[in-house]
């Protein structure tokens, strides 16, 4: 019998609208539980910051995932990558399933830049093995992002069976969208939106999407569908478009 999970994936830009005018923290959870998605990989979540949480009316008690998971997704994963005298943002996972075990890996190529990778392990009923599901944020400058795409690899070789079902999303900066190929070829991966529509998806920026920089990678899946939505609802909450796709595990 097939298993059937609807996916998201999205850089919520710490809960601000573009150029960071307004807290949107509220009207991107009534979004995010709209899209009735199983599992949710979230970039940019601001785990806590002090000045923002005494400045601003409404600021939320609970950290950003834990506020964003609320009673939908009843389990969730957060990496703490940056870190400043105010608080600290990073990656989180919210899920449906039960998270059996979670690491963050501090994967920063240089000082300037602070970036994880979050990796969940999470029984999902009707999948004879745990499904591995992996949140990254890549850095900005091609060097880095090599440097990093060599650590997610290797981290996928000693630690994720070949034949289990893995699922890799995030914000890769990838301008030139040369990720994929190291992915696919090496490891087996497939882009869910090269499967559903020969490209990846043109995420950023969420006014008028132009670059490929949001992906959602996929093992042991067929793609049902794959959609990204950047509409005037959308792109007033960050400055990404959200990434949506149903897979099927046979």
């Amino acid at each position: 019998m097939s298993t059937i999970l609807r996916v998201a994936s999205y850089n919520i830009h710490k809960g601000f609208s573009h150029f960071n005018r307004r807290m949107v923290i509220h009207e991107l959870r009534e979004r995010l539980r709209a899209l009735s998605a199983d599992i949710v990989f979230l970039q940019e979540v601001q785990g806590s910051h002090l000045g923002h949480a005494e400045r601003i009316d409404n600021w939320p008690t609970q950290s950003q995932h834990e506020f964003l998971a609320d009673s939908v997704w009843g389990d969730f994963a957060y990496g703490k990558n940056a870190v400043y005298d105010e608080g600290h943002h990073g990656n989180a996972i919210l899920s449906r399933y039960p998270i059996l075990r979670w690491e963050n890996l501090d994967i920063s190529a240089h000082t300037f830049e602070s970036r994880g990778l979050l990796h969940a392990e999470m029984n999902v009923p009707g999948m004879a093995q745990e499904l591995h599901c992996i949140c990254v944020h890549l850095g900005l400058f091609e060097r880095g992002r090599a440097k990093q795409m060599h650590q997610l690899a290797e981290r996928i070789r000693s630690t994720i069976p070949d034949d289990a079902p893995l699922i890799i999303a995030g914000d890769f900066n990838d301008w030139r969208i040369r990720a994929g190929q190291q992915l696919a070829h090496e490891l087996g991966l497939h882009e869910v939106f090269e499967s559903a529509h020969g490209s990846p998806a043109r995420s950023f920026p969420s006014a008028f999407p132009l670059f490929h920089l949001d992906r959602i990678y996929a093992r042991g899946f067929e793609v049902a569908d794959a959609q990204v939505l950047h509409g005037a609802q959308w792109r007033r909450i960050s400055d990404h478009a959200v990434l949506v796709t149903t897979l099927v595990h046979a």
